[in-house]
């Protein structure tokens, strides 16, 4: 009994802890990212354009968890800021296609698998918007 009432504490410390829920909202629109890149290439779209519309569909996907679920406290109230805020995720989100795209772009025309570049941009692309959503559109205090 003592070692499911620490795990349950750690759990629920981790739910307030939000890098965790960040990850955890990340691997959600990484699910409808991955999904759709995978789906387009099996349908012959070029893996550039694949990548990023599957990019763009996960933005909408972390849009709504991030704003619900992870920075639910900082999220601008409506009207010109939370204009701001969602003007500064698309930013960030647009950011982080761009180094996904160039990174997947980069591989194939290399003769790399766009698969495996596509896990390297996931991880780069996880990073490059980690900093730029916790520092500059969910910024504490504001």
């Amino acid at each position: 009994m003592k070692g499911r009432k620490w795990m349950l504490a750690l759990v629920n410390r981790m739910r307030d802890v939000v890098l965790v829920r960040y990850l955890l909202a990340s691997v959600g629109a990484l699910a409808v990212d991955v999904g759709s890149f995978l789906a387009f290439l099996s349908a012959g779209i070029p893996a550039v354009l694949a990548s990023g519309i599957g990019y763009t569909l996960g933005i909408l996907a972390h849009w709504l968890l991030s704003s619900r679920t992870v920075f639910n406290g900082r999220v601008a109230e409506r009207g010109a800021e939370r204009t701001k805020q969602k003007a500064l995720f698309v930013g960030s989100a647009l950011a982080g296609l761009a180094l996904t795209t160039a990174i997947v772009g980069a591989a194939d025309v290399s003769g790399f698998d766009p698969r495996i570049a596509k896990l390297v941009a996931i991880g780069a692309s996880f990073a490059l918007t980690w900093l730029l959503r916790s520092r500059v559109v969910f910024r504490a205090g504001d």
